[in-house]
């Protein structure tokens, strides 16, 4: 009798670790911040970037699985104002830069064996946040040091909420050797101003594309 639970205790272990499958994965992320004050709404160049990280997917069935995903991601957005003038131009570039840990929580249905599709939330936590100011122009040599006050970095982590919930819905494909290509999009439902005084909102949102390899 103990030999038969043994046995049977090996055979499920066996077949619970072969649902289970680890990966990582890299790619490609396109973020832009939504603002809104007083009613009013101005959408941020998108900033192209990266993530990476690692995964593990555990199938429920041969159609359902769920993923957990732990990734650092380079978030953010991008806006540019220019003036000209009497032959003088001046391009100011600012950047949002908000480093982020991800925890996606997913659920899985493969369409076929090699293709699924997956919704779920993306639990982002904010690790770094600064904002940095180029700026181009062709403007005589007397106002140099003036535009170099203004080319600056900060830092506004604390004016930030740490804590950024976003669903997203995403597609995969997995190649047989285990190379996989996915892509997917994240919707920013969070109001990331810490203590707005006027309504103040920004809402962040990304695309990401990329691939991985699971083992």
């Amino acid at each position: 009798m103990k030999k038969l639970l043994l046995v049977g205790a090996v055979a499920l272990f066996g077949a619970m670790n072969a649902q289970t499958t680890f990966g990582v994965k890299a790619g490609y992320v396109l973020s832009t911040l939504k603002y809104e004050v007083n009613n009013m709404s101005v959408n941020s160049d998108g900033k192209s970037s990266f993530y990476v990280g690692g995964l593990v997917e555990h199938k429920l069935t041969d159609k359902f699985a769920l993923q957990a995903e732990l990734l650092y991601a380079d978030l953010g957005g991008k806006t540019t104002e220019e003036e000209s003038e009497g032959g003088y131009y001046v391009k100011a570039t600012g950047k949002d830069n908000i480093g982020s840990l991800l925890v996606p929580i997913s659920a899985k249905y493969f369409v076929a064996n090699a293709f699924s599709l997956s919704a779920g939330l993306n639990f982002g936590f904010v690790v770094s946040a600064k904002t940095k100011v180029d700026i181009d122009h062709n403007l005589p040599a007397e106002y140099a040091d003036y535009i170099d006050e203004l080319e600056t970095e900060s830092d506004f982590k604390d004016n930030i909420k740490t804590l950024n919930l976003s669903p997203f819905v995403g597609a995969e494909y997995t190649l047989s050797n285990g190379l996989f290509f996915d892509a997917r999009y994240n919707f920013g439902i969070t109001n990331m101003v810490k203590n707005p005084e006027n309504g103040e909102k920004a809402h962040l949102s990304y695309l990401q594309i990329g691939l991985g390899y699971k083992f």
